[in-house]
C-alpha cells in the first residue's frame, strides 16, 4: 500500500540522488611508478568526493610521497590514470598550468622568497603563472590572509615570521586561485612541535568550510579527527581504505594493528 513521502523520505531521496550524480574530485585508477626495477606503486585505485577529507597514511618507503608528486604533476606515472574532475590529467597532451591552477599544493618545506614579502609570496603564481592582474591578485591574496589571521604581516618578510606562520602563508598561497583540490603533504613535519597546532587548526577550519584535501601526514591523533576517510599505503599497494574508526582502532589485519600501536601511548 503506498503512502505519502514524508520530508524525511524526501531528504533521504535528495541525498541520495546527491551522491549519485556527484563527480569525484579526484580519482585514481591502477596508477603504477617505478624508479629503475624498484617498484614504488603498485596499482593504486581510490576515489575522492567533493568536500572529503583524506588522509595518506603509510611507513616510510609505502609511496605516499611517490603518490602526492603524481598528483601534483612532479613526477609522471607509468601506467594507469589520474583525474581531476572530467580531466585525466596523466594524458601528455593536457594543458599543465591549468591543472595545476586547479590543484594547491603545500610541501613540507614553507618554499617562500626570502626576498619577498608575504604578499609578494602569495600572488606570484597567480600573476606570472596564471596571468591574474596585480589588482585581482592583491583583492584575494588579502581576504586568504585576513582568513588566517596574517593580513597585519602582509607587508612582512619570511625571516620576520615564525615557521607556523610561514607554513599559513604556504597554505594561503595554495588556495590562490580557489583549487578544486588541495594536497597537503607532510606539511608539519618541518616545524617546531610547539607550532605544530596552529597549522592543524587552520587545516580543521578548511575542513569546516568544504575544502577537498588529500593530506599525507604522520600526525595520527589530528588524521583520525580531521579526516572523513584513510587510505593506508603498504608497500605500494593499498592495505586498507576506510574511515578513521574502521582502519585505525578496528582492522583485524596484524600488520594496520601493528602500525598504528607504534603511535599511541
Amino acid at each position: 500500500m503506498s503512502k505519502a513521502m514524508t520530508m524525511e523520505d524526501a531528504v533521504s531521496t535528495m541525498n541520495a540522488t546527491q551522491k549519485t550524480i556527484s563527480k569525484p574530485v579526484l580519482r585514481l585508477d591502477d596508477v603504477r611508478k617505478s624508479f629503475g626495477s624498484t617498484q614504488v606503486l603498485r596499482g593504486i585505485s581510490f576515489e575522492i568526493q567533493p568536500h572529503e577529507v583524506v588522509a595518506l597514511l603509510g611507513p616510510s618507503g609505502s609511496g605516499k610521497s611517490t603518490l602526492m608528486k603524481c598528483v601534483n604533476l612532479l613526477e609522471q606515472v607509468d601506467d594507469g590514470q589520474i583525474w581531476l574532475g572530467d580531466t585525466d590529467i596523466t594524458d601528455p597532451r593536457a594543458n599543465q598550468d591549468q591543472i595545476r591552477s586547479r590543484i594547491g599544493v603545500v610541501f613540507q618545506q614553507f618554499n617562500l622568497f626570502p626576498h619577498m614579502s608575504v604578499l609578494k609570496n602569495v600572488t606570484l603564481a597567480a600573476i606570472k603563472v596564471h596571468h591574474w592582474d596585480k589588482d585581482r591578485a592583491y583583492t584575494r591574496a588579502l581576504e586568504l590572509l585576513d582568513r588566517i589571521g596574517m593580513r597585519n604581516k602582509a607587508d612582512a618578510y619570511p625571516d620576520q615570521l615564525s615557521g607556523g606562520q610561514q607554513q599559513r602563508v604556504a597554505i594561503a598561497r595554495a588556495l590562490m586561485t580557489d583549487p578544486e583540490l588541495l594536497l597537503l603533504d607532510e606539511i608539519t613535519s618541518a616545524l617546531d612541535p610547539m607550532l605544530v597546532g596552529e597549522v592543524l587548526n587552520m587545516v580543521a577550519e578548511l575542513k569546516s568550510q568544504g575544502t577537498t584535501i588529500l593530506m599525507a601526514t604522520h600526525e595520527m591523533s589530528f588524521a583520525h579527527e580531521a579526516a572523513d576517510r584513510i587510505v593506508l599505503l603498504r608497500g605500494g599497494v593499498i592495505a586498507e581504505n576506510g574511515t578513521p574508526r574502521e582502519v585505525m582502532d578496528e582492522s583485524e589485519d596484524p600488520q594496520t594493528r601493528e602500525f598504528f600501536a607504534h603511535f599511541r601511548h
